[in-house]
């Protein structure tokens, strides 16, 4: 009987930390203002924690438990998952500090990662393996026509896997040559249609696409229910594509940034090639840099690319895609 009555305090521990995430899902959305996607990578990040932890009562929780929580990420994700990670638990930490879970706040022992990067340029794929992983989508299937479709879409615009996976019949505008995009912070923009791109989301809608499905998405399950992709199918796709070309791990946010470092190697090159030819006629004092202000940070970097955003950002981005596309 005893051991019966341990086993049950222990599982409603566990019930306790579960709800407690529960709880803070609806604190986030109703209190804070958090987008839904944002807190459904917050409460991924901490029920991975609870798991990791084994479960137990939280107020036996302690400052070393969680910084060992944040170091164990480090060798098993990348510097930008492990700070999202971090933020994750922070938020979930002072959350717990407020309702009474824990007796001190503890979000101070989530310790922050830097995550530098070395280089100023994403870190993509290579022409190479796009090729092989556009190769690795059997296009004879119906499943493989969604797939191309979805991944020329990430290469070739840049987009990320939720605004892939959120894209309507309706943002397509076949006739303007343009598609609209709903990205992050309810931003909405309206971008070129590829002729490839045209081409493969065209060959899915009329010969991949089930003609039972009643959603308003573009890409949708190939299997019933025909519903649309969420964000990590779309990442899933990607993922398997890659696995089938045997390019390791390469997900959707890593084509993404092979369309960024592009968009900036093109940009560079065009800039370079005008710029030579205007040489001639700058002034000696001007071409030897005098009386020039330099531009730091990105938004330097950006307007002298052209671009009023830094490339980095959505606007940025899409103002080298129109840029592009005017030059074409």
């Amino acid at each position: 009987m005893k051991e019966e009555a341990d086993v049950r305090i222990e599982s409603e521990r566990d019930r306790g930390g579960r709800a407690a995430v529960g709880r803070l899902r609806c604190y986030l959305r109703s209190e804070r203002g958090v987008t839904e996607l944002t807190v459904d990578v917050y409460v991924g990040d901490i029920r991975r924690f609870l798991v990791d932890r084994g479960g137990g009562d939280l107020s036996e929780l302690t400052a070393a438990d969680v910084s060992k929580a944040v170091l164990g990420q480090v060798t098993r994700w990348s510097p930008a998952s492990v700070r999202r990670y971090g933020c994750s638990l922070r938020s979930f930490l002072r959350y717990c500090y407020l309702v009474g879970l824990v007796d001190r706040d503890l979000s101070a022992a989530a310790l922050p990662v830097s995550g530098r990067r070395r280089s100023l340029l994403p870190k993509g794929i290579t022409p190479t393996q796009a090729k092989a992983l556009l190769r690795a989508c059997d296009r004879r299937r119906a499943s493989g026509r969604r797939d191309y479709a979805v991944i020329v879409l990430i290469l070739r615009l840049g987009l990320r896997a939720s605004e892939v996976a959120t894209l309507r019949l309706e943002d397509l505008d076949w006739r303007a040559g343009q598609v609209t995009v709903h990205g992050k912070g309810h931003r909405v923009d309206q971008l070129p249609l590829p002729v490839d791109v045209g081409e493969a989301i065209a060959a899915y809608l009329c010969r991949g696409r089930p003609r039972t499905a009643t959603v308003r998405e573009v890409f949708v399950r190939v299997r019933p229910p025909h519903v649309g992709l969420s964000r990590g199918a779309v990442t899933t796709i990607v993922a398997r594509a890659a696995g089938r070309a045997r390019l390791g791990a390469v997900r959707a946010h890593r084509l993404r940034h092979t369309a960024a470092s592009d968009m900036q190697v093109s940009r560079i090159a065009s800039d370079a090639s005008f710029g030579s030819s205007r040489e001639h006629a700058l002034p000696a004092a001007q071409r030897a840099g005098v009386g020039r202000t330099r531009r730091g940070g990105a938004a330097g970097r950006a307007r002298d690319l052209g671009c009023q955003q830094p490339i980095a950002s959505d606007a940025g981005m899409r103002h080298l895609i129109w840029l592009q596309w005017v030059a074409a």
